[in-house]
């Protein structure tokens, strides 16, 4: 059974730190379709379109009956464990940091036996589920869990390494004011941080929540501003060796499009906060969390930032909050490769109409500030990098893989019916 993680002692100065190494990464670009599904949270896997076969690990013909047509298919995620080991030296230097690590081999219900990495509570021919997660490499891994939960399951050493369960760690909220940023405050604290730093903007500004925000344990009150560069640079100087987790949940929304603005005063402010804002964040606290990706049971671990599902393809209702939101996916997609190596992990978070004031006109279904919170907490813990929250990001995701185009004209050709 594991044992319940004890609160990891201040790291020792004097001894040598451990430097961000790689596990194995060459993949082939089928592989890389498997990571990409693995970083949703998805187990998936080839099916042969002639025989049915399900074919691991990725290749390009089935190897049963040679067929070119294998489609990328979510499978059951059952099987049973045949065959283990535990490693106690390696030549690749990520795992001999890591040393003792479990792995063996399964029989998947779906069919083919692989080599995973092993649960410290999966018995010896038990049951057991399978998960896909990206490793420190950012490349899609088999992991072996118990068939059902156990005690103090999340705390297993090497599933830790998968994962960003900010249990015992350090994260900064980039905007208290908000309801969403208060949310994310109480869910984090209920997750077991050790500390929540929150950014406040015009600290001498009264907003609703301030006195239930600053009589919350564990919570740190402090000024931030994303659109002023020295806000920021002062408090990377005061907390950016102290941070574990950064959660960007600042923005700026209006509803219109362009042709109906007489200027750019709104979109420059949305712009302002939306995609410099995150800049400014990505300049001053980007390089100390890369250098302590491998600092044990204190590393920093996530860059979590919550984006509107419309960055993947513009929305005409609110057309210049999308343009934004769409520069902030490609920079944080810009941030991913930056952070590549490093064992930190960018988590982006794709909502619809959140229920707030910019979007009260709007029908349901919309998302709550709580249903926020607990997404990000969610994918925290289970290191999962992109997730769509609500129906109506999880539609118009699945409409976006599917063919953007057509999702482009679907969304301008509601805008134009609406203003009808």
């Amino acid at each position: 059974m594991t044992e319940a993680m004890a609160q990891p002692a201040k790291r020792n100065p004097q001894k040598r730190a451990v430097l961000p190494t790689l596990p194995p990464f060459s993949r082939s670009r089928q592989a890389l379709t498997f990571s990409s599904r693995a970083a949703e949270g998805r187990l998936c896997l080839q099916v042969c379109g002639s025989c049915e076969t399900v074919v691991y690990p990725a290749r390009e013909i089935c190897p049963k009956c040679w067929c070119s047509a294998l489609i990328w298919t979510d499978i059951a995620d059952g099987g049973r464990l045949i065959a283990e080991t535990v490693l106690r030296t390696s030549i690749n230097t990520y795992f001999r940091e890591r040393m003792p690590w479990r792995v063996g081999t399964v029989e998947m219900d779906a069919g083919p036996t692989a080599l995973m990495h092993l649960h410290g509570d999966v018995e010896h021919g038990a049951q057991v589920k399978i998960i896909a997660r990206t490793d420190k490499s950012g490349q899609g891994v088999l992991f072996a869990l118990p068939k059902m939960e156990t005690p103090n399951m999340a705390d297993d050493r090497q599933l830790r390494a998968l994962t960003c369960d900010p249990k015992f760690r350090r994260a900064l909220v980039t905007d208290g004011r908000s309801a969403i940023g208060q949310a994310t405050v109480r869910a984090l604290s209920a997750a077991g941080a050790t500390q929540i730093f929150v950014g406040v903007a015009e600290q001498w500004r009264p907003f609703e929540g301030a006195a239930e925000l600053a009589a919350m344990p564990k919570v740190e009150i402090l000024p931030l501003d994303v659109t002023d560069t020295d806000s920021v640079n002062e408090l990377v100087g005061e907390i950016g060796g102290r941070t574990d987790i950064l959660i960007n949940t600042t923005e700026h929304v209006r509803p219109g499009a362009s042709m109906e603005r007489n200027n750019v005063l709104i979109a420059r402010e949305e712009m302002e906060t939306n995609y410099f804002g995150l800049m400014r964040l990505i300049q001053a606290f980007g390089p100390a969390l890369r250098a302590r990706g491998a600092d044990g049971d204190n590393s920093a671990c996530a860059w979590v930032n919550l984006l509107s599902v419309y960055a993947l393809s513009n929305w005409p209702t609110f057309g210049t909050t999308s343009a934004s939101q769409a520069a902030a996916f490609s920079l944080s997609q810009c941030l991913r490769g930056e952070f590549a190596g490093s064992g930190v992990k960018v988590i982006n978070i794709l909502t619809g109409p959140t229920e707030d004031a910019w979007h009260q006109p709007l029908p349901a279904p919309k998302v709550t500030a709580e249903g926020i919170a607990k997404a990000i907490v969610r994918s925290l813990q289970q290191g999962i990098e992109t997730m769509a929250l609500g129906a109506v990001a999880e539609d118009v995701l699945a409409r976006w893989r599917e063919d953007p185009t057509v999702l482009e004209r679907e969304l301008t050709q509601v805008a134009a019916g609406a203003s009808r």
